[in-house]
């Protein structure tokens, strides 16, 4: 960690060191605004549901505009006008006493959600390259586990149901910290640039139709896409619905269990970082697959023996396997789609990693709601078994197309056979 933070310039020691603080707002709403849109607002569910889908779905259309706008004006610019849409709407969000007003905000939640994605995942690659680059992802993930989980530690002590004025003051809270960001954007990284210069010399790169038609990047989100299906588009939807109506646990379980996922998370993610480095990235994604199945199995067997003591340590023993393999995504991902781009190209690679993620995570729960919905617990298990092998068989292609240097290996590690030109990149 010591020689990390040293290889780290200043700016990006300004990025990392605020990452716990901006996600904790973020952690005290995330598992509770729902319960805040129908319990205490008195939302129909149906309604309330809807106004969480429409931040995912907002998000997902601003992320294609907004990895334009990155590469043309830069991620600073973006980032700003992303984080004051958000704290718009989380303000507005704590005194929305209408569905309309809440859609409103909602939407100005999943601007930001679209946006910020790409813009910081452009402005990381602009100040950290290299081998640093990969363990700044694993390290800045860890960190935003650790804010998110403390926020909704806290959340979850300090909101009640009983008392609006609990979780307007959490929804706030959120809107505060989003001025942690905003601060350093407007001062201590005002000068950090994503785009290229004017007279930089223009690439024949296109747009985003030319950049999926480079052979890696299309594996490399199609890997995404179904990596995300079968991991966090589950963990909101799929898991505790599978936890509770087929394990038969209480919700007291499935929070330690999501404790335990973070707990894990931020103790062993330096440990991984040290172990995959100068390792190829895509068989890292092959041994996270091979760890997610297992995880998947374990949730499986906790099924047979519902409502039991077993069942319950089974719950918990999926998310801190599953946690495990979380490890190894994040680090590798974001570092392989940013060693493809140019400087030119970042925010609309950064937006079709962003895509390709809420993609999985919109899908992923309409997939589990089916199958659970209908009783087809074995084959909930089965789907995301097979995806947790289809995975491994999409990192084997990505394996063959991408640039070695792209794929996590230095120059003296990697083989004639490893390398790719530009075209088959």
């Amino acid at each position: 960690m010591r020689s990390f933070w040293n290889a780290l310039p200043t700016e990006g020691r300004w990025l990392l060191s605020t990452v716990a603080i901006q996600t904790f707002g973020r952690g005290m709403t995330l598992p509770f605004t729902i319960i805040y849109l129908h319990e205490v607002r008195g939302f129909d569910l149906g309604i309330s549901g809807a106004l969480m889908s429409l931040i995912a779905v907002t998000g997902l259309v601003v992320t294609g505009p907004g990895g334009t706008l990155i590469d043309r004006f830069g991620a600073r610019r973006v980032l700003i006008a992303g984080i004051l849409s958000m704290i718009a709407g989380c303000t507005l969000l704590a005194f929305a006493t209408h569905p309309l007003t809440a859609a409103v905000a909602v939407i100005l939640i999943g601007v930001n959600f679209g946006v910020s994605w790409p813009g910081f995942n452009a402005l990381i690659a602009s100040v950290v390259d290299g081998e640093t680059r990969q363990q700044y992802f694993g390290v800045n993930f860890a960190l935003v586990n650790l804010g998110i989980g403390l926020g909704g530690v806290i959340g979850g002590f300090f909101v009640n149901v009983d008392d609006p004025a609990t979780f307007m003051a959490i929804f706030l809270i959120d809107a505060a910290t989003g001025l942690v960001p905003l601060t350093l954007l407007l001062w201590p990284l005002r000068h950090v640039r994503t785009q290229p210069d004017d007279s930089a010399p223009t690439e024949q790169e296109g747009g985003y139709r030319a950049i999926l038609a480079r052979p890696a990047v299309l594996w490399l989100t199609a890997l995404t896409f179904l990596s995300v299906f079968i991991g966090y588009g589950q963990m909101e939807a799929g898991f505790p619905a599978f936890a509770r109506q087929v394990a038969g646990v209480s919700t007291q379980v499935v929070g330690i269990a999501f404790a335990v996922n973070t707990a894990v998370i931020v103790l062993l993610q330096f440990a991984v970082l040290a172990f995959i480095t100068g390792r190829r990235r895509t068989r890292v994604m092959q041994v996270m697959a091979v760890i997610w199945a297992v995880s998947w199995l374990i949730l499986g067997a906790a099924g047979v023996l519902p409502g039991t003591l077993a069942a319950a340590i089974g719950v918990i023993a999926y998310m801190g396997v599953f946690a495990f393999g979380e490890t190894m995504l994040q680090p590798t991902v974001p570092a392989i789609y940013n060693d493809l781009a140019s400087d030119r190209t970042r925010g609309r690679y950064n937006a079709i990693n962003s895509a390709a993620f809420q993609g999985g995570a919109i899908t992923g729960p309409l997939v589990a709601g089916l199958l659970l919905g209908e009783g087809l617990d074995g084959w909930f298990i089965g789907v995301m078994v097979a995806g947790a092998a289809v995975v491994c068989v999409l990192a084997r292609a990505l394996e063959r197309v991408v640039p070695a240097a792209a794929n996590g290996l230095s120059p003296e590690r990697s083989g004639s056979g490893v390398e790719q030109s530009a075209e088959g990149a």
